[in-house]
């Protein structure tokens, strides 16, 4: 789900089919049939933005005809946790969970607890919201664990709320939101449960198609919970795989370019929580119980890697140069400061924004307004020539000689021109060398940000202003090589490592990070990439034969600890015995009093699996999770079938429409996501459900044979003519339906703007039946724009701001359209 594998992610798709020779069931849920459709055993169609209806039906099914693996999710969930008293979920608050706050348009969280407990988020992002302190409130299992009900039968237990929140999500619920037939959807939870158990285990693939929605983490939160449901989670074969769209994509979620975030997932510092001081920060962001507990140690470890002498436990280790989150700092907040005048200027490293940005139109106007804008990449981009070729510009709205912005383009290397490494879908750290020096001016984009940081720090070095410390203090040493002096990529990895400090002696493992300021590293998570000199791991290339075992522990390097398979503990039962021996990974040996098997054990190496805490001692970190708990991220040790903190939006995944549909919600009175994030302004005007003046479906797409914004693939003759215009898949009915014959020109519209593309009529593309009525589908694909051999209309021209309210991504699979035959009028 949420996938199109066999065109998006080819080499990983090999694998899938490799399982189906052997005997297992491939499915595939999309709106489209595709090519991956076409290679499975079972399709379903599903309508853009439906996915949390068809996946909460699979968990009604699953509780309902009582599929779950019993031993599994009884033992490593908290499937009988008990939760506050005063908790009422969607079901019965007509699409709203309680603590729904109408002046703040936002939940608070305190009857999503366990009872009598407030739990802290498992992954350090977000501060819980209550109504009391939450400082006082989150020294929790100091005196025992969470309340638990082992026979089910609490009415507040976690199973009986997941029974009646999806009683209503019944296979013809199913059918009538989604428009999957509901024989098909019954064939798919069945074959779900049948692979689940002792002796078999199933995975669920997804990409973006899941992340760009409104309701995009609940998507992949129920898919989760239907993983622990059947014991899927930590196994062989088990797991949710998020398949990345290039080669380091998962790379840059690591060390991160996102806003709210340091590297290796370690929260950034906000104006308006705790965080004052660094020992109000570590103190509010440190969870009591399970391995973020260490979370300091990582934390002043990072700022000794970037501030070196500087970070000194009398100054907070340069805690205070951080900068401070104020707000919403993703990219679509960000498009909507350009337009408004709040951002002066811009730099746009390997990105595109006036295509792949949402409410493109808006894009350029805004890039519009900067003062400067610098752009590196391997070609000029839409980006670099909105100023005389955009779209407001070729419609007339703005001429060139009014547009102020001062646009830098400076030449960018591609892969085979720079050393690096890059981090797969697996997690895996993956070195390659520089082949050959790219043509001209072309710099990596090492070198551009090392050369601007060394001027930065030489232009200031005379500064006696508190502000430029933290400039001044940054250790950038990095050696150069060459007649470019381009900076070593190696020493940047062994930085991300870590070492002992002052010495710089390589450390090995994370578990040697301290909070003392003797150890400096860039990314805990990286820690033994490079665990001695000369020793870079990203380097291996040693896979295992065929006669196994599979885990390939010598071919590359993953995080965390070139671990394999997350959650490996939980591959072996409460008392640390397989599963099965068919899906043997981790076991306890007694023997030898550890864990023992061919992966990287995550856990405690030594902890017996029948540990159980001292309460009367008070335990705190791992002392306070038992031999039974491998969800080690996770305060009290167990998968959440229900997450009571760390979500903006609900505990449990609930169908909401997306904010524009063609129907209105069948589950609740509540529409689209009641925290979804929305700018409703005259220049991203949104649908009202159900508007006769737009009543497709429209969702877009990417191809196999253009690579994201299309700039690799479009400016490249070989590859344009692969797919050398933009075209927009409609069904024969709906093709019959508005006199639109294959090929025409047709014009997609929404009140943000129009584009024309060719028509593409096809079965492939089919209407769906919901509620007794007829709803067709548009797609759309997106990598389009005016450079290049190959061109086309912006797709997300049509598109809008709005976005999760956990991640801030946009919604741009699932929107409303018109459809006309014709090309639009500023185009004629």
């Amino acid at each position: 789900m949420g996938s199109n594998m066999a065109e998006n992610h080819p080499i990983a798709f090999r694998f899938a089919l490799q399982a189906k020779e052997r005997g297992a069931t491939l499915i595939h849920v999309d709106p489209r049939f595709t090519r991956t459709s076409a290679l499975c055993d079972i399709y379903a169609p599903l309508r853009p933005g439906s996915d949390i209806a068809f996946l909460g039906g699979i968990i009604n099914y699953i509780l309902e005809h009582d599929l779950w693996f019993k031993e599994y999710a009884l033992a490593f969930t908290n499937l009988s946790t008990i939760i506050d008293e005063r908790f009422q979920d969607a079901s019965e608050l007509d699409g709203f969970f309680s603590g729904w706050d109408e002046e703040s348009r936002s939940y608070k969280y305190d009857s999503w607890q366990y009872q009598g407990e407030v739990v802290p988020a498992s992954l350090a992002e977000h501060y819980v919201n209550t109504t009391e302190s939450f400082a006082d409130k989150t020294k929790r299992m100091e005196k025992g664990p969470p309340p638990r009900d082992p026979t089910l039968q609490h009415p507040h237990c976690v199973y009986q709320i997941l029974r009646r929140h999806y009683a209503a999500y019944t296979p013809e619920m199913v059918e009538r939101t989604t428009g999957c037939p509901r024989e098909v959807f019954v064939k798919i939870a069945e074959a779900l449960a049948r692979n689940s158990g002792r002796e078999r285990t199933g995975t669920i693939c997804y990409a973006v198609g899941w992340t760009h929605h409104t309701t995009g983490v609940q998507m992949i939160r129920a898919a989760a919970m239907i993983q622990g449901l059947l014991g899927n989670v930590g196994r062989p074969g088990g797991g949710i795989l998020a398949l990345r769209g290039h080669a380091s994509i998962q790379g840059s979620t690591d060390i991160p370019t996102l806003y709210n975030m340091l590297p290796t997932y370690l929260p950034q510092p906000n104006a308006f929580k705790p965080h004052k001081t660094l020992k109000d920060y570590l103190q509010h962001e440190r969870t009591p119980t399970g391995w973020w507990h260490n979370f300091p140690k990582y934390a002043v470890s990072l700022l000794k890697a970037w501030y070196g002498d500087g970070a000194r436990a009398d100054k907070e280790f340069g805690y205070g140069w951080l900068p401070r989150i104020v707000g919403d700092h993703s990219q679509l907040p960000m498009t909507l400061a350009m337009r408004d005048g709040v951002i002066r200027g811009m730099f746009m490293l390997g990105q595109n924004p006036a295509v792949g940005g949402h409410n493109a139109g808006l894009v350029q106007r805004g890039l519009a307004e900067l003062d400067w804008l610098v752009v590196r990449d391997m070609t000029e981009t839409e980006t670099a020539s909105f100023w005389y070729a955009g779209r407001p510009v070729r419609d007339g709205e703005i001429h060139p000689r009014d547009i102020r912005t001062e646009v830098f383009l400076m030449p960018a290397s591609l892969a085979a021109e720079k050393a690096g490494s890059v981090t797969n879908t697996h997690r895996l750290l993956q070195w390659h060398d520089k082949v050959v020096s790219g043509p001209g001016d072309s710099r990596s984009e090492t070198w551009f940000i090392f050369h601007l940081g060394r001027r930065l720090k030489q232009l200031y070095s005379a500064s006696k202003n508190p502000k430029d410390a933290g400039l001044l203090a940054l250790t950038w040493d990095y050696p150069t090589e060459g007649e470019e002096e381009e900076p070593s990529a190696d020493s940047v990895l062994k930085e991300m490592n870590g070492y002992t400090w002052p010495e710089r002696r390589q450390i090995e493992s994370f578990q040697q990070l301290k909070d003392d300021g003797t150890t400096a590293c860039g990314g805990w998570l990286y820690c033994g990439v490079y665990p001695n000199e000369g020793d870079n791991r990203a380097r291996a290339r040693h896979p295992d034969g065929p006669e196994g075992p599979g885990t390939h522990l010598g071919w590359a390097w993953a995080w965390p600890a070139n671990r394999r398979n997350m959650y490996n503990r939980a591959s072996a039962d409460e008392q640390g015995r397989p599963w099965s021996e068919r899906k043997r990974l981790m076991s306890w040996d007694p023997a030898r009093d550890e864990w023992v098997g061919p992966d990287v054990v995550d856990f405690e190496p030594k902890k017996p699996p029948g540990y159980q805490p001292d309460w009367g001692e008070n335990p705190t970190g791992m002392e306070a999770l038992g031999g039974d708990c491998p969800f080690i991220m996770i305060a009290d040790g167990k998968a959440s079938l229900f997450t009571p903190s760390g979500l903006k939006d609900a505990p449990l995944p609930a169908h909401y429409e997306p904010v524009e549909s063609p129907i209105k919600n069948p589950f609740y009175g509540r529409q689209s996501s009641p925290v979804a994030k929305v700018w409703n302004r005259p220049d991203n005007r949104l649908h009202e459900p159900a508007d006769p003046r737009f009543p497709y479906a429209l969702t877009t797409y990417r191809l196999t044979e253009h690579h994201s914004g299309g700039i690799p693939t479009r400016t490249v003759p070989v590859t344009a003519e692969l797919q050398p215009e933009a075209f927009a898949e409609i069904s024969p009915e709906l093709a019959e339906q508005l006199g639109i014959r294959n090929l025409d020109w047709v014009t997609v519209a929404t009140l943000r703007g129009e584009v024309e593309v060719k028509a593409l009529v096809t079965e492939r593309v089919r209407p769906f039946r919901l509620d007794g009525e007829t709803v067709h589908e548009v797609g759309l694909v997106w990598h389009f724009g005016w450079k290049g051999f190959a061109q086309g209309d912006i797709a997300n021209i049509l598109s809008a701001v709005v976005g999760d309210p956990n991640t801030s991504i946009h919604e741009g699979k699932a929107f409303t359209c018109s459809l006309r035959r014709g090309r639009r009028e500023a185009a004629r």
